[in-house]
């Protein structure tokens, strides 16, 4: 059985500043849940209205209400989990990492973890301002792939400055093609806001910049458009390791 208690600090969970204060963060549905328990994040707490989903963990039976009165879903899946944020890990092993400046729509950062996921970029490096990847819609939308994907926040013209031993690569409306670029040595690909790109002080930073070659009438492409396919050319030229 669920608390009162129970049920209210978990809905406290879809703010950012609880998030924080507690280390914890909410994944709502069977497979974003699972996916999060099989990269070995053991659930602080774990809801569930059908328990065969998880004889194996201990879990809270709850009903239908008890599930919609902690869901931040308007339909409410059948299984909700609590589980402790990621410890930092090590940083700067791959060969490409991604970093973004000031993204502010938690779909978009979810596609872009979903993406990384795909192509195997371990290391994705936040500005201070951009969504938290623990808010509810961010969680939802990578589908579990954050439990793959270390996001990491930082002063990012800070953390630039001191990587000028790899090639930093602006994302721009005027570079040279994608399609034309090299992608051969270590790199951090910078991917800007979603309608004001990059600041003038990280361009002022980065070595190289690359656009997308735009064939059609449409003014500009969204941050996660744009991230898959200049991930997925940088892999199909540099498919070698991670």
């Amino acid at each position: 059985m669920v608390s009162k208690s129970q049920i209210k600090f978990v809905r406290q969970l879809a703010q950012k500043k609880q998030r924080d204060q507690h280390d914890l963060f909410v994944a709502e549905g069977h497979k974003v849940v699972q996916e999060f328990i099989n990269e070995k994040y053991e659930p602080y707490q774990l809801f569930t209205s059908n328990l065969s989903l998880f004889s194996s963990h201990q879990a809270i039976v709850v009903s239908q209400s008890e599930m919609k009165a902690m869901s931040a879903l308007k339909t409410p899946s059948d299984v909700l989990a609590v589980f402790a944020k990621a410890n930092e890990q090590s940083l700067l092993q791959s060969n490409l990492i991604l970093a973004l400046e000031s993204i502010q729509d938690p779909g978009n950062l979810g596609t872009i973890v979903r993406i990384c996921d795909w192509f195997g970029i371990q290391d994705v490096v936040c500005s201070l301002d951009t969504v938290d990847c623990y808010n509810p819609k961010v969680i939802r939308s990578t589908m579990g792939s954050l439990a793959r994907v270390q996001l990491l926040y930082k002063d990012l013209q800070e953390w630039l400055a001191g990587m000028q031993n790899r090639k930093i690569i602006a994302t721009t409306m005027a570079g040279q093609s994608v399609y034309e670029y090299a992608f051969d040595s270590p790199t951090i690909l910078v991917i800007g806001n979603e309608g004001r790109g990059l600041s003038k002080r990280v361009q002022e930073l980065t070595t190289d910049a690359i656009t997308i070659p735009r064939f059609g009438g449409a003014e500009s492409l969204n941050a996660a458009m744009a991230t898959g396919i200049i991930v997925a050319e940088a892999r199909r030229k540099n498919p070698i390791g991670k």
